[in-house]
């Protein structure tokens, strides 16, 4: 595994995917850190909030990786994306999954609790795991992120 400490939050349309691949990463003995929306919550609330709460830690380095969860995994993407060093990816399929990896350095998995059932959503997130970052010419294109972040007065 390429990430020993994975956070986690959803929001309330992702609240039960979350409860699965909770389950899903302590059999892969990785060590979970939920950070919300808790699973009793019946109110709907903010997808920014809680990508928020996620990308943070990972820009500061206190989280491996994360996944978030919202209805589509689009919002929670586009507001982990506005954090330095979070590269946030929506996945919709295996090759979306492996190649966020490979090619892109992903470290928070986005996904749709409304566009996917648990089970590929299980598989995308082994996948993801699983899969290395390539480097090599890849890195290159990553450091042009990096460079557009400091650019831009972004980058921690």
């Amino acid at each position: 595994m390429y990430f020993s400490t994975v956070g986690i939050v959803s929001d309330h349309a992702g609240k039960d995917l979350k409860r699965l691949l909770v389950e899903l990463l302590s059999t892969m003995e990785i060590q979970v850190e939920d950070l919300g929306v808790a699973w009793e919550t019946e109110a709907s609330v903010d997808y920014p909030d809680y990508a928020g709460i996620l990308a943070a830690k990972i820009s500061q380095k206190k989280l491996d990786g994360g996944i978030a969860i919202c209805g589509t995994g689009i919002g929670m993407s586009m507001a982990a994306n506005k954090y330095p060093g979070v590269r946030a990816a929506v996945i919709w399929s295996e090759y979306t999954s492996r190649m966020s990896r490979e090619h892109n350095d992903s470290n928070l998995l986005c996904l749709g609790a409304r566009a996917l059932n648990e089970h590929r959503a299980a598989d995308f997130v082994k996948i993801w795991l699983e899969t290395p970052f390539l480097g090599g010419h890849h890195q290159l294109r990553v450091d042009k992120i990096t460079k557009i972040e400091k650019k831009n007065g972004i980058h921690i």
